[in-house]
């Protein structure tokens, strides 16, 4: 099994190609980004993609941002994703991820949208991940792993930080058992977050060296798994990043780390460490 590491354009404030160079030149191998939905900016992006053979993750959003419209209904959610679905297709996505639905929703309304959302995915003849994140349906793994029981055709991109804010601790107890969620991730995205928050400050400081290991043996168990289904190539976007989750000082703003830093530091580390992987057998997973 193959790694391939794609770099999130989160915070990210210049244009498209100087990223995409700045990838490159750090050793990334493509782009995980969201779908641009003016047309003229989504077909300059599509040129941009396949003139330089870049692979793109393509981030959507149901209804109809990070966060949802809390008014939207669960068919309004439906509507807007088999609409930008028909736009990714212009990208030719390695894949999509999608956060979807809304947190506040009860459970059968969960199981009923993410059903007809697996059929609008089987449509659009895209491979369709859900994302894992707080404010929507899969904020929680209990809930999660309900919808896997009643759902079992549904595949994931993991981001186990918001589970672990969500919980407020880390998902080490012996009754923790996602191995459910992990037989169906597919991709992840590589932050480190701790009880309190879904970024730590620096993955590498000492202070949060049990965050990491958590979380990177999450991942061991995420590769270890996908071995075991035969996938050729496994993908991971280091995601760190702004809008609150990197922290700054108080009054000045000043933040205590480089966004761009700190995701080169983890794609360089989650190399080495896949490396290991690979070397040991995966022996720790």
């Amino acid at each position: 099994m193959q790694l391939e590491i794609f770099r999130s354009l989160w915070g990210y404030t210049g244009d498209r190609a100087s990223a995409l160079e700045e990838a490159r030149e750090a050793g990334f191998d493509g782009l995980e980004a969201r779908l641009p939905l003016v047309a003229s900016e989504r077909a300059a992006f599509s040129r941009l993609l396949a003139n330089t053979a870049t692979p793109y993750i393509c981030t959507l959003f149901s209804a109809y941002d990070v966060l949802p419209d809390q008014a939207a209904s669960p068919a309004q959610h439906l509507a807007d994703l088999e609409l930008k679905l028909g736009w990714a297709a212009e990208t030719a996505p390695r894949f999509c991820n999608v956060l979807a639905g809304n947190d506040r929703w009860p459970m059968a309304q969960q199981v009923e949208f993410f059903g007809q959302a697996l059929e609008l995915a089987a449509r659009s003849g895209l491979p369709v991940l859900f994302e894992t994140h707080r404010g929507r349906s899969l904020y929680s793994p209990w809930v999660t792993l309900e919808l896997i029981r009643q759902l079992p055709a549904l595949r994931f991109t993991s981001d186990i930080s918001h589970w672990v804010v969500c919980c407020e601790r880390l998902l080490d107890d012996p009754a923790d058992d996602l191995s459910a969620f992990v037989e169906r991730v597919v991709h992840v995205q590589a932050r480190v977050g701790y009880d309190q928050g879904p970024q730590v400050p620096h993955p590498g400081a000492p202070q949060y060296a049990r965050e990491l290991a958590w979380h990177q043996r999450h991942w061991e168990a995420v590769w270890a798994s996908q071995r075991r289904r035969g996938q050729a190539v496994t993908t991971l976007t280091p995601e760190f990043g702004a809008d609150g989750y990197l922290h700054c000082l108080p009054f000045t703003g000043m933040p205590v780390a480089d966004l761009w830093g700190l995701n080169q530091w983890m794609a360089r580390h989650e190399r080495a460490h896949f490396a290991d992987f690979t070397r040991t057998g995966g022996a720790h997973a």
